[in-house]
Parts: C-alpha cells; structure tokens; sequence
C-alpha cells in the first residue's frame, strides 16, 4: 500500500499535515477547508450559540470547550479562526484564577498545572494577546519542580516528583508559546522546557529512572486523540515538532514504536480514552491516518523512516 496517497485520502486535516511534515509542501488552501470540511467542520458544529462547547470550559470530558479546542488546535485549523479565538478569550475573560492560572478549583482556588500547560498550547496557537498570557506564565513557571518537570499534584497535595503527563502537556505548551514569537520570560521558559525534556529522557521516555522498569503498559500504547494523558508516540512526536535532535535514549521508544506498525504498514489506534466525545474520528483496533501520520514523521524526523518502508 502507498501509505503516503493512503493519507492523503484522509481527512483535510490529515492531508494538510501530510503534505507539510512529510512531503514538504505547504497548503494553505487545504489549511483553510479544515473548518468547512470532515473533522474539524464538525467540531465546530457542536459549539452553542454562547461560544462555548459542552456545559463551558471543562465538563464533560471529552466535549468541554477545553478539550474541543484543543483537538481543533491539533488538527490545525487556520489559527485565525474568528469563533475559536473569540471563546479562548472568554476564558481568559471569566477563568482566571487567584494564582494567575485560569480554571482555579476547590476551596483553596488552585488551578490545575496541566490543564495550564493545554491552554497555553491552544491560546499561543490561536495568537492570544500576550499580556493575557503572562500571569499564566507566571503560575506554570512557579510550579516547575526540582527534578526538572511539573506535576499537577504540585500545588494540591505537595507532589515531590514530576509526572510524564503534566510535564508533556507543560513543555508542549512552552514550544507552541516560543513558536509563535512570544516573549515574555521565554528565556525562562526555554530552560524549564531543557530541564523538562532531561526529565524524560531520563527516564527513556517510559522507564523507572530508578529501577529501569516500564511505568505503565498503558503509556506503551498509542492513542488518539492523546487528552491529557501521556503515550510515547506523544513524547516522541513533541521531540519532533521541537526539532530536539536525536538522543540515545529516546532508542527503546523508537524501537517499540517500529515494532508497532502493522504488515499494511500502517499503526493502529490501540486505546481510547474514556469519557464522552462528539464523535469518534477514528475506532480503536483500526488502521489509524493519525498514528500513522504522527508516527511516520517522528521517524522522519529521526531518520527511521527508511526502515519502516522497506517492510
């Protein structure tokens, strides 16, 4: 099977990605159908008259208006997008917390590191304003840990190690904020993200750093959509979104990930996250346009991709 017209075959949204990450060619009529066409179309289908998704901005999981955004961000409709920039900014209008993050919850009105980390992804994406984001920089920044990464259980319960899931969704949200020309504290940002980044290597991108033992069969399987939860296609394709070179240590991921594709030369969905969805754009167990996708330009990326054709 031609893997490469396989995807192009797909939606808009994949047939955008694939023409830019894999093939070099930009596409910006193809960007600009993502909103009136397949996926991204039907998202926005969902929004209320009020400009929110779901009952507002986090329930229920997965069709609130933060998890809605943030697969629109990741199908990568135009970032100009009029209806989507509008309800970011009735967040950061209606959401911001006592400690500058926005979503503060429980009696003591903390807001959640991760959920922090998404929304800085989604807004810098959608170019909110800068001074909007700066008290969010401000909590996320205040919350990196000694170990190098962030927790959410950080400023609840007094976590002292980092997490794979927060500290992903933290360092994707740094690399969309620097991409995008902001610049407040982006010196300290980009050495949080390092810091970050040597977090997970350490632990090769899902061992114990101390026993070497796997930390959790479930961050071995490929999902998507990804949510907030860690997987090691997930860390693998923020490496190289973030054009980080090569590290030994990323090996076993790659590895596994290689083991992975299916004889049609495609990777499968393996998991899905619980929870409700508006619609399932693809079904577990399947050939999946978006593992694929992902997984072909991580190996690109790393000059892996060679050997996965010639299987």
């Amino acid at each position: 099977m031609d893997i490469i017209a396989w995807l192009l075959q797909g939606d808009v949204s994949i047939q955008f990605q694939a023409y830019r990450d894999l093939l070099g060619i930009e596409k910006p009529d193809i960007q600009e159908r993502i909103a009136t066409e397949g996926w991204g179309a039907k998202f926005l289908s969902f929004q209320k008259k009020e400009g929110h998704w779901g009952d507002r901005f986090y329930q229920p999981k997965w069709i609130s208006t933060h998890y809605t955004i943030l697969d629109l961000k990741n199908l990568n409709i135009s970032p100009q997008n009029a209806r989507i920039k509008q309800a970011i900014s009735q967040v950061i209008e209606s959401l911001k917390g006592p400690d500058g993050g926005i979503f503060p919850i429980g009696k003591n009105r903390n807001s959640d590191v991760c959920v922090n980390g998404m929304f800085l992804n989604y807004a810098s994406y959608f170019k909110a304003k800068e001074d909007d984001l700066k008290s969010i920089i401000d909590f996320l920044l205040s919350e990196h840990m000694r170990d190098g990464g962030f927790n959410c259980n950080s400023n609840t319960i007094g976590a002292k190690h980092s997490s794979l899931h927060s500290t992903i969704s933290v360092i994707e949200g740094i690399s969309e904020y620097c991409r995008n020309g902001y610049t407040y504290r982006q010196e300290e940002l980009r050495d949080a993200e390092v810091k970050s980044r040597e977090f997970l290597l350490e632990h090769r991108l899902f061992r114990s750093d101390k026993t070497g033992e796997v930390i959790g069969k479930r961050m071995l399987m490929l999902s998507y959509p990804s949510r907030w939860k860690y997987d090691i296609l997930r860390a693998l394709d923020y490496f190289q979104g973030a054009r980080v070179a090569y590290d030994p240590r990323m090996k076993d991921a790659i590895e596994l990930l290689k083991k992975k594709q299916r004889r049609d030369r495609t990777w499968p969905v393996q998991a899905k996250h619980p929870g409700k969805t508006h619609f399932d754009m693809e079904k577990s167990g399947k050939a999946s346009r978006w593992n694929t996708l992902r997984a072909m330009r991580v190996l690109k990326h790393f000059g892996y991709l060679g050997d996965t054709e010639s299987n």
